[in-house]
């Protein structure tokens, strides 16, 4: 029988000739994640994305699924336990979205020292005005939480800006680029340091609400928290609470407890807060950059069984 690997995602006419370059032996079919064809997952041996209501048909005991490699970096939406039951390989999109989202990291920071948040409202009331209050990013510290490929980015940057930069990590690991990384237990003693509070970590049961009350309290005083993560690692209310209360100054926020982001949710009105739509990843290069994963990923399948990038550990859940 025909080994296939089944995509639901679109692929362009180049995208597909380097999976199948570097897949010999498989045929690769193209899916739709949005009305997944189930015939074709139940014979799947790779699946790249994922959809819902595939998952009794990829983890039955007659499928022969041994690998997804999923078209995002964060994975808390899958089965995860039964997928790790079923000894199925699980890789990730991570790093693809380093460069777009570390911009957007930068266009938040730039927006608050330079008021050109304020800026952009003035204009549309046509007001001339600055309070004076501008500064700059140069000799600010940024607590970047995570030092992944968008933490790790982010750092890089950073020291083009001439910033101190202080990583949290569960490891506290030096990692290239950050001045200091401290241990995940001392974020408050990190947060108490930072001009930015930049939370770049992925929805976990060790993550989620991480951001409360406490640790904005521990905040300096005056400054920004920024979240290109996942929602869920952040108390709402206790982030409101900070920013009303004049603690924090503002926060730049791409992602959220509740998506879409309903109308009527006080963090519209608060002129202190940049919204975006959960787009800080997106990017006319990100399928590029995932079959690249993949099709490296692909050569080490095949030479050893496992993919060598981005393997995810089930136990951490990422």
């Amino acid at each position: 029988m025909t080994k296939s690997i089944v995509c639901l995602q679109k692929l362009s006419h180049r995208q597909q000739d380097l999976i199948r370059n570097a897949a010999p032996g498989y045929t690769l079919i193209l899916g739709d994640g949005k009305a997944p064809d189930l015939a074709q997952l139940a014979e799947a041996e790779i699946v790249i994305g994922w959809g819902k209501g595939i998952s009794d048909t990829l983890l039955s005991a007659e499928s022969p699924l041994r690998w997804v490699q999923t078209w995002s970096a964060g994975v808390e939406k899958l089965p995860l336990a039964a997928m790790e039951n079923k000894g199925i390989l699980l890789t990730n999109a991570s790093g693809v979205h380093a460069e777009p989202i570390t911009a957007v990291i930068f266009g938040f920071m730039l927006l608050f020292t330079r008021n050109l948040h304020t800026a952009v409202r003035n204009q549309l009331n046509r007001k001339w005005h600055s309070d004076g209050s501008e500064s700059e990013l140069t000799g600010k510290t940024a607590v970047i939480a995570g030092t992944g490929s968008i933490g790790s980015e982010t750092a890089r940057i950073a020291k083009a800006f001439r910033m101190t930069t202080i990583g949290v990590s569960r490891s506290g690991k030096p990692v290239e680029g950050f001045d200091e990384v401290y241990t995940t237990d001392r974020l408050q003693d990190a947060v108490s340091q930072g001009d930015f509070l930049i939370n770049t970590l992925p929805l976990t049961d060790e993550t989620r609400l991480m951001f409360g009350a406490d640790i904005f309290a521990a905040c300096k005083q005056g400054s920004y928290y920024i979240n290109i993560g996942r929602g869920a690692t952040t108390d709402t209310q206790a982030l409101m609470d900070a920013l009303n209360s004049g603690h924090l100054a503002g926060a730049g926020l791409d992602v959220f407890e509740t998506e879409p982001l309903p109308e009527d949710h006080p963090l519209w009105g608060m002129e202190q807060v940049v919204i975006t739509p959960h787009c800080a990843g997106v990017t006319d290069r990100y399928a590029d950059r995932v079959v690249e994963i993949f099709t490296e990923n692909m050569k080490s399948y095949l030479k050893s069984g496992t993919p060598s990038r981005n393997l995810v550990d089930y136990s951490r859940q990422y």
